[in-house]
Protein backbone atom coordinates (compact mmCIF):
# COMPACT_ATOMS: atom_id res chain seq x y z
CA UNK A 1 0.00 0.00 0.00
CA UNK A 2 0.98 3.32 -0.91
CA UNK A 3 2.94 4.99 2.51
CA UNK A 4 1.43 7.22 4.63
CA UNK A 5 2.58 10.23 7.07
CA UNK A 6 1.89 8.08 10.03
CA UNK A 7 4.42 5.44 8.00
CA UNK A 8 6.38 8.51 7.64
CA UNK A 9 6.37 9.66 11.23
CA UNK A 10 6.90 5.97 12.48
CA UNK A 11 9.66 5.32 10.23
CA UNK A 12 11.71 9.02 10.99
CA UNK A 13 10.94 8.24 14.81
CA UNK A 14 8.96 11.86 15.03
CA UNK A 15 5.59 13.10 15.49
CA UNK A 16 2.56 13.77 13.03
CA UNK A 17 3.07 17.40 13.94
CA UNK A 18 7.00 17.58 12.86
CA UNK A 19 6.19 15.33 9.47
CA UNK A 20 3.88 18.21 8.86
CA UNK A 21 5.79 20.85 9.60
CA UNK A 22 8.65 19.75 7.44
CA UNK A 23 6.47 18.64 4.18
CA UNK A 24 5.70 22.15 4.25
CA UNK A 25 8.82 23.51 5.03
CA UNK A 26 7.60 25.77 8.25
CA UNK A 27 9.97 26.98 10.36
CA UNK A 28 10.88 25.59 14.30
CA UNK A 29 12.51 22.28 13.18
CA UNK A 30 16.26 20.83 13.56
CA UNK A 31 18.08 19.61 10.92
CA UNK A 32 18.82 16.66 12.33
CA UNK A 33 14.83 16.26 12.70
CA UNK A 34 13.98 17.45 8.37
CA UNK A 35 17.04 14.97 7.84
CA UNK A 36 15.57 12.33 9.27
CA UNK A 37 12.27 12.74 7.85
CA UNK A 38 13.61 13.60 4.14
CA UNK A 39 15.82 10.01 4.82
CA UNK A 40 12.52 8.34 5.92
CA UNK A 41 10.84 9.30 2.43
CA UNK A 42 13.62 7.94 0.23
CA UNK A 43 13.57 4.81 2.34
CA UNK A 44 9.64 4.69 2.12
CA UNK A 45 8.97 5.77 -1.60
CA UNK A 46 6.88 8.50 0.22
CA UNK A 47 4.64 10.57 -2.52
CA UNK A 48 2.77 13.28 -1.13
CA UNK A 49 -1.00 13.85 -1.85
CA UNK A 50 -1.20 17.29 -2.72
CA UNK A 51 -4.62 17.37 -3.81
CA UNK A 52 -5.67 15.98 0.03
CA UNK A 53 -3.19 18.53 1.91
CA UNK A 54 -4.49 21.42 0.00
CA UNK A 55 -8.15 20.40 0.90
CA UNK A 56 -6.94 20.01 4.41
CA UNK A 57 -5.16 23.01 4.31
CA UNK A 58 -8.07 24.67 2.26
CA UNK A 59 -5.68 25.93 -0.31
CA UNK A 60 -6.62 27.95 -3.72
CA UNK A 61 -4.46 28.33 -5.92
CA UNK A 62 -4.83 31.75 -7.42
CA UNK A 63 -3.57 32.57 -11.01
CA UNK A 64 -4.16 35.72 -13.33
CA UNK A 65 -3.06 35.72 -17.00
CA UNK A 66 -2.11 39.11 -17.99
CA UNK A 67 -3.00 39.91 -21.57
CA UNK A 68 -2.94 42.85 -24.14
CA UNK A 69 -5.51 45.46 -23.91
CA UNK A 70 -5.79 45.36 -27.89
CA UNK A 71 -6.30 42.00 -29.57
CA UNK A 72 -8.30 40.51 -32.57
CA UNK A 73 -9.51 36.84 -33.20
CA UNK A 74 -6.45 34.75 -31.54
CA UNK A 75 -6.70 36.78 -27.97
CA UNK A 76 -10.74 36.11 -28.23
CA UNK A 77 -9.52 32.23 -28.63
CA UNK A 78 -7.41 32.39 -25.75
CA UNK A 79 -10.05 34.08 -23.56
CA UNK A 80 -13.00 31.81 -24.13
CA UNK A 81 -10.29 28.98 -23.08
CA UNK A 82 -9.58 30.47 -19.87
CA UNK A 83 -13.00 31.09 -18.79
CA UNK A 84 -13.25 27.15 -20.20
CA UNK A 85 -10.59 26.49 -17.45
CA UNK A 86 -11.45 28.88 -14.86
CA UNK A 87 -14.36 25.95 -14.61
CA UNK A 88 -12.72 23.41 -15.50
CA UNK A 89 -10.05 23.36 -12.56
CA UNK A 90 -12.21 24.85 -9.45
CA UNK A 91 -12.51 21.60 -8.74
CA UNK A 92 -9.51 21.48 -8.01
CA UNK A 93 -8.85 24.45 -5.76
CA UNK A 94 -7.30 26.45 -8.68
CA UNK A 95 -8.62 30.09 -8.94
CA UNK A 96 -8.39 31.40 -12.17
CA UNK A 97 -9.36 34.66 -14.18
CA UNK A 98 -7.09 37.34 -16.92
CA UNK A 99 -7.26 40.80 -17.12
CA UNK A 100 -6.50 42.72 -20.28
CA UNK A 101 -4.34 45.23 -19.15
CA UNK A 102 -0.85 45.01 -21.24
CA UNK A 103 -0.21 47.97 -23.24
CA UNK A 104 2.92 48.69 -25.67
CA UNK A 105 4.68 50.75 -23.18
CA UNK A 106 7.20 48.95 -21.11
CA UNK A 107 6.97 51.33 -18.27
CA UNK A 108 2.72 50.81 -18.15
CA UNK A 109 3.44 46.69 -18.01
CA UNK A 110 6.08 47.09 -15.45
CA UNK A 111 3.45 49.48 -13.59
CA UNK A 112 0.66 47.10 -14.22
CA UNK A 113 3.26 43.86 -12.65
CA UNK A 114 4.85 46.26 -9.52
CA UNK A 115 0.96 46.32 -8.42
CA UNK A 116 0.35 43.03 -8.07
CA UNK A 117 0.14 41.47 -4.09
CA UNK A 118 1.57 38.34 -3.27
CA UNK A 119 -1.46 38.25 -0.85
CA UNK A 120 -4.09 38.51 -3.78
CA UNK A 121 -2.39 36.47 -6.12
CA UNK A 122 0.22 32.97 -6.86
CA UNK A 123 1.25 33.14 -10.50
CA UNK A 124 1.05 34.96 -13.54
CA UNK A 125 1.05 33.97 -17.05
CA UNK A 126 2.49 36.66 -18.58
CA UNK A 127 1.60 37.94 -22.51
CA UNK A 128 3.49 41.22 -23.28
CA UNK A 129 6.11 42.70 -25.34
CA UNK A 130 9.68 42.49 -24.72
CA UNK A 131 11.39 45.47 -22.87
CA UNK A 132 14.45 45.79 -20.22
CA UNK A 133 11.60 47.15 -17.65
CA UNK A 134 9.66 44.50 -18.33
CA UNK A 135 12.69 41.90 -17.97
CA UNK A 136 13.39 43.56 -14.47
CA UNK A 137 9.48 44.06 -13.40
CA UNK A 138 9.00 40.21 -13.70
CA UNK A 139 12.30 39.34 -11.68
CA UNK A 140 11.42 41.77 -8.85
CA UNK A 141 7.76 40.22 -8.79
CA UNK A 142 9.28 36.41 -8.49
CA UNK A 143 11.42 37.99 -5.66
CA UNK A 144 8.46 38.71 -4.04
CA UNK A 145 6.82 34.99 -4.56
CA UNK A 146 5.17 35.58 -7.07
CA UNK A 147 5.53 33.21 -9.88
CA UNK A 148 5.76 33.84 -13.38
CA UNK A 149 4.91 32.38 -17.17
CA UNK A 150 5.77 33.40 -19.76
CA UNK A 151 2.64 33.30 -22.44
CA UNK A 152 2.80 32.99 -26.07
CA UNK A 153 5.39 35.88 -26.42
CA UNK A 154 8.75 34.15 -25.32
CA UNK A 155 11.51 31.43 -26.03
CA UNK A 156 12.09 27.95 -24.32
CA UNK A 157 14.67 28.76 -21.57
CA UNK A 158 15.06 32.11 -21.67
CA UNK A 159 16.82 33.52 -18.94
CA UNK A 160 15.46 30.61 -16.38
CA UNK A 161 11.89 31.80 -16.61
CA UNK A 162 8.95 29.29 -17.36
CA UNK A 163 7.71 29.80 -20.79
CA UNK A 164 4.69 28.27 -22.13
CA UNK A 165 4.15 27.91 -26.42
CA UNK A 166 5.69 27.09 -29.02
CA UNK A 167 9.27 27.26 -30.38
CA UNK A 168 8.84 30.42 -32.01
CA UNK A 169 12.55 30.37 -33.98
CA UNK A 170 11.06 27.17 -34.74
CA UNK A 171 7.88 28.45 -36.01
CA UNK A 172 9.63 30.81 -38.27
CA UNK A 173 11.97 28.02 -39.90
CA UNK A 174 8.63 25.84 -40.47
CA UNK A 175 7.20 28.79 -42.52
CA UNK A 176 10.10 29.43 -44.72
CA UNK A 177 10.57 25.99 -45.31
CA UNK A 178 7.07 25.65 -46.15
CA UNK A 179 7.08 29.48 -48.08
CA UNK A 180 10.42 28.42 -50.05
CA UNK A 181 9.14 25.10 -51.44
CA UNK A 182 5.59 26.41 -52.57
CA UNK A 183 7.44 28.98 -54.31
CA UNK A 184 9.20 25.60 -56.53
CA UNK A 185 11.83 27.28 -57.68
CA UNK A 186 10.65 30.94 -58.74
CA UNK A 187 13.21 34.04 -57.70
CA UNK A 188 11.40 37.07 -55.91
CA UNK A 189 10.66 38.85 -52.99
CA UNK A 190 8.87 38.01 -49.91
CA UNK A 191 6.95 40.16 -47.91
CA UNK A 192 7.13 39.99 -44.02
CA UNK A 193 4.74 41.93 -41.67
CA UNK A 194 3.73 41.96 -38.24
CA UNK A 195 2.16 44.32 -35.16
CA UNK A 196 5.46 44.85 -33.18
CA UNK A 197 8.90 43.96 -33.64
CA UNK A 198 8.72 44.51 -29.67
CA UNK A 199 7.48 41.36 -29.55
CA UNK A 200 9.42 38.23 -28.70
CA UNK A 201 7.46 35.70 -30.99
CA UNK A 202 7.70 38.14 -34.13
CA UNK A 203 11.23 38.36 -33.38
CA UNK A 204 12.33 34.77 -32.90
CA UNK A 205 10.27 33.94 -36.13
CA UNK A 206 11.85 36.65 -37.83
CA UNK A 207 15.23 34.69 -37.05
CA UNK A 208 14.19 31.77 -37.83
CA UNK A 209 12.85 32.36 -41.18
CA UNK A 210 15.77 34.56 -42.12
CA UNK A 211 18.34 31.31 -41.56
CA UNK A 212 16.20 28.92 -43.74
CA UNK A 213 14.90 31.44 -46.69
CA UNK A 214 18.49 32.75 -46.85
CA UNK A 215 20.56 29.08 -46.21
CA UNK A 216 17.89 27.05 -48.49
CA UNK A 217 16.38 29.44 -50.94
CA UNK A 218 18.43 31.94 -52.11
CA UNK A 219 16.28 32.45 -55.08
CA UNK A 220 13.99 34.63 -52.13
CA UNK A 221 14.52 37.76 -50.60
CA UNK A 222 12.72 38.40 -47.52
CA UNK A 223 12.13 42.47 -47.20
CA UNK A 224 12.08 44.39 -44.08
CA UNK A 225 9.89 43.99 -41.64
CA UNK A 226 6.66 45.80 -41.73
CA UNK A 227 4.67 46.58 -38.35
CA UNK A 228 1.04 47.24 -38.48
CA UNK A 229 1.20 48.42 -34.40
CA UNK A 230 -2.76 46.64 -34.65
CA UNK A 231 -3.86 49.55 -36.88
CA UNK A 232 -5.86 48.66 -39.65
CA UNK A 233 -5.22 52.11 -41.59
CA UNK A 234 -1.37 52.20 -40.66
CA UNK A 235 -1.59 48.28 -42.30
CA UNK A 236 -3.33 49.11 -45.44
CA UNK A 237 -0.84 52.13 -45.77
CA UNK A 238 2.15 50.39 -45.68
CA UNK A 239 1.10 47.02 -47.64
CA UNK A 240 0.24 48.89 -50.04
CA UNK A 241 3.29 51.06 -50.15
CA UNK A 242 5.68 47.46 -50.50
CA UNK A 243 3.30 46.36 -53.55
CA UNK A 244 3.94 49.61 -55.30
CA UNK A 245 7.62 49.99 -54.51
CA UNK A 246 8.83 46.52 -54.99
CA UNK A 247 7.09 45.13 -57.90
CA UNK A 248 8.82 41.48 -57.50
CA UNK A 249 6.64 40.45 -54.50
CA UNK A 250 5.64 36.96 -54.75
CA UNK A 251 4.83 35.42 -51.36
CA UNK A 252 3.70 37.25 -48.17
CA UNK A 253 4.94 36.22 -44.06
CA UNK A 254 2.69 37.23 -41.28
CA UNK A 255 4.88 37.27 -38.03
CA UNK A 256 2.05 38.08 -35.80
CA UNK A 257 -0.49 35.77 -34.04
CA UNK A 258 -3.13 38.06 -35.11
CA UNK A 259 -3.18 37.89 -38.68
CA UNK A 260 -6.24 39.58 -40.12
CA UNK A 261 -5.27 43.05 -40.62
CA UNK A 262 -2.39 42.29 -42.74
CA UNK A 263 -4.00 39.75 -44.40
CA UNK A 264 -6.91 42.46 -44.75
CA UNK A 265 -4.87 44.77 -46.70
CA UNK A 266 -2.82 42.62 -48.70
CA UNK A 267 -6.22 41.30 -50.44
CA UNK A 268 -6.98 45.02 -50.70
CA UNK A 269 -3.70 45.74 -53.17
CA UNK A 270 -3.42 42.39 -54.68
CA UNK A 271 -4.44 38.95 -55.72
CA UNK A 272 -3.56 36.38 -52.92
CA UNK A 273 -4.03 33.40 -54.83
CA UNK A 274 -1.17 34.43 -56.93
CA UNK A 275 1.20 34.01 -54.49
CA UNK A 276 2.56 32.06 -51.55
CA UNK A 277 0.93 33.73 -48.19
CA UNK A 278 1.87 31.88 -44.47
CA UNK A 279 0.27 32.90 -41.16
CA UNK A 280 0.08 32.06 -38.04
CA UNK A 281 -2.57 31.30 -35.52
CA UNK A 282 -5.88 29.20 -36.29
CA UNK A 283 -8.95 31.44 -36.40
CA UNK A 284 -12.07 31.72 -38.29
CA UNK A 285 -10.93 33.64 -40.43
CA UNK A 286 -7.57 32.48 -41.26
CA UNK A 287 -9.65 28.87 -41.63
CA UNK A 288 -12.25 30.82 -44.01
CA UNK A 289 -8.99 32.45 -46.16
CA UNK A 290 -7.37 28.20 -46.15
CA UNK A 291 -10.53 27.74 -47.80
CA UNK A 292 -10.71 30.04 -50.42
CA UNK A 293 -7.48 29.72 -51.36
CA UNK A 294 -6.23 33.08 -50.27
CA UNK A 295 -3.92 31.22 -47.70
CA UNK A 296 -1.44 28.53 -48.08
CA UNK A 297 -1.15 27.55 -44.72
CA UNK A 298 -1.16 28.29 -40.98
CA UNK A 299 1.61 27.83 -38.36
CA UNK A 300 -0.55 27.18 -35.41
CA UNK A 301 -0.75 26.30 -31.54
CA UNK A 302 -3.53 24.64 -29.36
CA UNK A 303 -4.68 27.73 -27.50
CA UNK A 304 -6.33 25.38 -24.87
CA UNK A 305 -3.36 23.65 -24.76
CA UNK A 306 -1.18 26.36 -23.75
CA UNK A 307 -3.89 27.89 -21.42
CA UNK A 308 -3.98 24.51 -19.71
CA UNK A 309 -0.04 24.29 -19.73
CA UNK A 310 0.38 27.40 -18.13
CA UNK A 311 -1.90 26.87 -15.13
CA UNK A 312 -0.41 23.29 -14.58
CA UNK A 313 3.20 25.15 -14.95
CA UNK A 314 2.07 27.62 -12.33
CA UNK A 315 0.81 25.08 -10.02
CA UNK A 316 3.62 22.60 -9.97
CA UNK A 317 5.79 25.83 -9.46
CA UNK A 318 3.49 26.99 -5.80
CA UNK A 319 4.18 23.03 -5.34
CA UNK A 320 7.90 22.95 -5.53
CA UNK A 321 7.73 20.50 -8.39
CA UNK A 322 9.33 20.54 -11.73
CA UNK A 323 6.67 20.35 -14.19
CA UNK A 324 6.16 17.51 -16.60
CA UNK A 325 8.35 18.94 -19.61
CA UNK A 326 6.55 16.21 -21.95
CA UNK A 327 3.31 17.14 -21.09
CA UNK A 328 3.60 20.74 -21.43
CA UNK A 329 5.56 20.88 -24.90
CA UNK A 330 3.19 22.56 -27.33
CA UNK A 331 3.62 21.23 -30.91
CA UNK A 332 3.47 23.21 -33.96
CA UNK A 333 0.68 22.65 -36.45
CA UNK A 334 0.82 22.91 -39.92
CA UNK A 335 -2.63 23.47 -41.28
CA UNK A 336 -3.14 23.64 -45.26
CA UNK A 337 -6.66 23.31 -46.82
CA UNK A 338 -7.24 19.74 -46.89
CA UNK A 339 -6.40 19.18 -43.36
CA UNK A 340 -9.10 21.06 -42.14
CA UNK A 341 -11.47 18.07 -41.78
CA UNK A 342 -15.35 18.94 -42.07
CA UNK A 343 -14.69 22.83 -43.31
CA UNK A 344 -12.87 21.63 -45.89
CA UNK A 345 -15.31 19.01 -46.94
CA UNK A 346 -18.50 20.74 -46.81
CA UNK A 347 -16.74 24.06 -49.38
CA UNK A 348 -15.70 21.25 -51.56
CA UNK A 349 -19.15 19.39 -51.54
Amino acid sequence: MRPTTKDLARAAGVSLATVDRVLNGRAGVRQATVDAVNDAIERLGFVRNLSAANLARSRTYRFRFLLPRSGDLFLDSVVSHIEEARQAFAAEFVNVDHRREIGSDPHQIARVLSEIDLDTLDGVALMAPESPQVRDATARLRERGVHVVQFVSGQPGDRGVDFVGVDNRAAGATAGRILGRFCAGRGGEILVITETMNARDSLERRHGFDLVLGRDFPNLTALPTLESHGDAERARLIVRNAYANHRAIIGAYVLSSEARLALEAIAAVSDPTSQVIIAHERTRFSEALLCNGQLDAVIAQNPGHLVRSAIRVLRARCDDREPIASQEEIRIEILLQENLGDRFTARRA
